[in-house]
């Protein structure tokens, strides 16, 4: 009879259980452990010890980890993600299906019996609970980036997503049909950004459009504005600094008519939420949003678009606030340049997109630093909501660009000038010095007539080598036929490379910069391009060296190098991007 009471352990797979007067019953890890290691009578009708009907197996005084593992598939539909819960002892691993179903707390691996850790069960399914996911299995991108986030803090979960760029939106296909307001033709990489933003919005999350400059952002944006399903994309707001409000009207009104589409800024401002309300699509700058902040709040906006969204790079900004204080469903940064400076700008920017999911500041700064090593190690988190690609990965129809620099010597009597200047700085601001040289000693380079109180009325500005350069460069293009950005962050340096290129050339020849009204840029540019002909732009990067599309120039000459590589890329691009033939 003793030998019948150790016969009612049964095995179901990989849990253990009991019978008893015909009735089953699956007891818990500690209820085994005191009656097999133990050797407590636990059970009225069970004999304390091992079970004698199931020899081959040995049981564990000690626990096996439990943990909940993310991993991506990319398959032609669906998601590609999934999630799966494993027990985890030494090299040992069993993945264990269907574990909101599973009856026990332990598990069978290798013909060993072990417990869990307790309270494991209960912790992991608390985290299903907090990402809604009903069942292990597939899972969608809103539960994958949940549980990516707590994968950063809770050692339960493991992410073995990182080797792979997940990008499920680019596997599906919303369908011709969503296109049927969209009235333009789209390059494939475009068309595979449209796929990924209305994915995104689907999923109601967030994404950062960050495609290298001149590949369409802003029209790829337009694609998703311009859903046939109203209800999922009106109102919205496109947030822009305000040289570029025209551009993203005039873009909509030619890819996108039929939208209803209103510019708020300036004098002529509503006050009225059910103004902003009954468009389809609302256009603003930074500094309104942070003026208006009141009217915009009043909005339940289902897409916010930042453009040109390193704007909020710096969390501590009004501008910052008020775009992350907007009451939104999905949130969309487009931006080329997500890392200006410091790895503190992208950090700003995912806390825009999806609010909490890098920590706060001062826990991301914690967690990944400011160096090559940080951005490395943050890469994985960022990389599922960010669609980054480069022109010459996917746009090998735009023409090669050339890049020359030119590289010019100071002629002897610069160079005795520039020491003087260098000197006279030093003594006159002592320790201070360092800063104000730079700056000084910059805008020499650029022309010594800056550093007077007023250019000269006679001399020759051609006296300066470099911009003796410049104009020969200038003769070269003129002489072509084609036309020319020139960039320099001083207005009168502008204002002299205007007026040579006028005397020295007779050619068309404005300027864009701070003191251009914002109504008025988009014009100038206009004019400019329906030049037949030679013609010159002089350009402020800080104006115009973002969002503006100036195709019809084939030539960019930086006159002034700016601190930042970042904003001379961004400055080129307003020529070479798409619609540039030459």
């Amino acid at each position: 009879m003793a030998n019948e009471k150790h016969r009612n352990w049964e095995l179901d797979g990989d849990q253990l259980y009991l019978t008893i007067g015909g009735q089953s019953f699956y007891p818990s890890a500690n209820e085994i452990y005191e009656c097999v290691i133990e050797r407590e009578q636990v059970f009225s009708d069970v004999q304390p010890g091992a079970p004698t009907n199931l020899d081959a197996l040995s049981f564990s005084k000690y626990p096996v980890e439990l943990y909940l593992t993310v991993d991506y598939r990319p398959a032609e539909s669906g998601t590609g993600l999934f999630c799966s819960v494993s027990a985890s002892r030494g090299k040992d691993v069993t993945a264990m299906g269907g574990f909101r179903a599973r009856k026990t707390d332990h598990v069978v691996m290798e013909g060993k019996w072990y417990p869990f850790v307790p309270g494991a069960t209960g912790e992991l399914l608390e985290i299903l609970d907090e990402a809604d996911i009903g069942e292990t299995g597939e899972i969608s991108f809103r539960q994958y980036m949940h549980l990516k986030r707590v994968a950063k803090e809770n050692s339960l979960v493991r992410d073995k997503t990182a080797g792979h760029v997940v990008h499920p939106g680019i596997t599906t296909n919303p369908g011709k049909e969503a296109l049927q307001l969209f009235e333009g033709a789209l390059y494939p990489y475009q068309e595979d950004g449209w796929k990924w933003l209305s994915f995104i919005c689907h999923q109601e999350l967030g994404g950062i459009l960050a495609d290298e400059m001149g590949l369409g952002k802003t029209v790829q944006i337009i694609t998703v504005l311009a859903n046939p399903d109203r209800d999922s994309v009106v109102p919205s707001l496109i947030v822009a600094p305000s040289t570029l409000l025209e551009n993203w009207r005039r873009e909509i009104v030619r890819f996108a008519p039929t939208l209803g589409t209103c510019v708020h800024q300036g004098a002529n401002r509503t006050g009225l939420p059910t103004t902003l309300r009954n468009n389809d699509v609302v256009i603003t700058s930074y500094d309104t949003i942070a003026r208006d902040g009141a009217l915009f709040d009043m909005i339940d906006w289902k897409i916010v678009v930042l453009d040109e969204a390193q704007a909020i790079k710096n969390p501590e900004t009004r501008r910052a606030a008020a775009a992350k204080r907007l009451n939104r469903s999905v949130s969309i940064a487009v931006t080329g340049t997500p890392v200006e400076n410091r790895l503190r700008d992208l950090w700003s920017i995912v806390d825009f997109v999806l609010p909490g999911y890098l920590g706060d500041e001062g826990e991301f700064e914690k967690a990944f630093g400011d160096g090559i090593d940080g951005g490395a190690a943050a890469e994985p988190y960022v990389s599922p909501i960010m669609l980054r690609r480069r022109v010459m990965e996917v746009a090998q129809d735009l023409p090669e660009r050339i890049d020359v620099p030119q590289v010019l010597v100071l002629e002897e009597n610069e160079v005795a000038e520039y020491e003087r200047v260098r000197q006279e700085t030093l003594e006159e601001y002592g320790k201070a010095a360092s800063l104000v040289s730079l700056t000084r000693l910059r805008m020499f380079c650029t022309h010594p007539w800056l550093l007077a109180e007023k250019c000269p009325e006679s001399g020759d500005p051609k006296s300066y080598g470099k911009f003796r350069r410049l104009v020969e460069l200038l003769e070269e293009i003129f002489d072509n036929g084609e036309k020319v950005l020139v960039f320099t962050s001083y207005n009168r340096m502008s204002d002299l490379i205007i007026e040579e290129t006028r005397k020295c050339f007779g050619v068309f020849a404005e300027s864009i910069d701070g003191r251009t009204p914002v109504p008025d840029r988009q014009d100038v540019i206009d004019r400019f391009s329906a030049v037949n002909g030679a013609a010159l732009l002089s350009l402020n990067p800080r104006a115009a060296g973002t969002g503006l599309n100036i195709t019809a120039a084939n030539h960019v000459i930086h006159y002034t190098l700016e601190w930042n590589p970042a904003v001379e890329d961004q400055a080129s691009a307003r020529a070479y991007r798409r619609g540039q033939e030459k």
